[in-house]
């Protein structure tokens, strides 16, 4: 066992890299991870501080992506904006993935009953758009920070438990639930210790994808006025702001965009990696 691990490792690495995709994506990520983590230390100004005379300034050697309608400075606000929209996309995914997941696998390995009442509920969830259901969701709890996260978290729930059904159910057919039935295992460990670790290649590659999708409904919401409250700020709420000044100051909203589509690039590329690497019938 321990050898055929070693030779599939550098298979699995080869499908993954073999285009470059995922090395790109894991540095573009890292990078702006990085960029969030140390927004202290490395954002010129503060990003809430004002300075009237200042509003509106093209970018510069002083502000290098100019200032906003209050004068404050656009790049200092596009870094500490990635910490509230990155944070909010991979909490929320995580919370979607672990409350899916398990939801999922006890769906698939009970079946019967149990799972066509959570399939049942899970179709109704998926009848709603993301946004929509955000959106909805954020309306109806009140725009903060922990409600932003626990609606788009609600939104990505019933995708994990989609997958993680579909992966059980082929996995409990296996030799080895068989054998572990035989052996007297229980139920919880049946699904957690043996089918679950089994099923966590699709899960992994599914929350990559959704981890893009959750910053970009984050965005979305700020948008339109319904993510974090001002003046904290997010990608979404900065271009909000420049839209209003769209033709004569259009650097409001080209950087904080270019900024969300690097990470949309790089999630995304991650994701096709994660999934060349997870597929035994990918060329070697």
């Amino acid at each position: 066992m321990t050898a055929a691990v070693v030779i599939a490792a550098p298979s699995a690495w080869k499908r993954a890299t073999r285009s470059g995709g995922l090395v790109v994506g894991l540095a573009l990520a890292v990078t702006m991870v990085v960029i969030a983590l140390a927004a202290p230390w490395i954002a010129p100004f503060d990003p809430n501080d004002q300075d009237v005379l200042l509003k509106l300034e093209p970018p510069s050697a002083a502000h290098l992506f100019g200032t906003d309608a209050f004068g404050r400075d656009v790049l200092s606000r596009v870094i500490y904006g990635a910490r509230i929209s990155l944070f909010v996309g991979a909490f929320a995914t995580l919370v979607g993935i672990v409350i899916g997941t398990i939801v999922g696998v006890v769906s698939g390995y009970f079946g019967g009953l149990v799972d066509r009442l959570i399939t049942s509920a899970t179709d109704v969830l998926l009848s709603f758009p993301q946004l929509i259901m955000g959106l909805i969701l954020v309306a109806v709890l009140g725009a903060s920070l922990f409600n932003l996260i626990l609606a788009i978290a609600i939104t990505a729930v019933p995708a994990f438990v989609r997958v993680a059904r579909a992966s059980t159910l082929a996995m409990k057919e296996r030799d080895f639930v068989d054998a572990c039935r035989a052996l007297g295992f229980g139920n919880p460990r049946i699904m957690f210790l043996h089918v679950l670790p089994n099923i966590m290649d699709e899960v992994v590659v599914m929350g990559s994808l959704w981890f893009a999708a959750a910053i970009r409904t984050e965005s979305t919401l700020a948008f339109i006025g319904l993510g974090v409250p001002p003046p904290t700020a997010t990608w979404g709420g900065i271009i909000r702001d420049g839209f209003d000044n769209l033709l004569d100051a259009s650097w409001l909203s080209i950087f904080p965009s270019l900024a969300l589509l690097v990470i949309m690039i790089a999630l995304n590329l991650i994701g096709d990696g994660l999934r060349d690497a997870s597929d035994p019938r990918a060329p070697q």
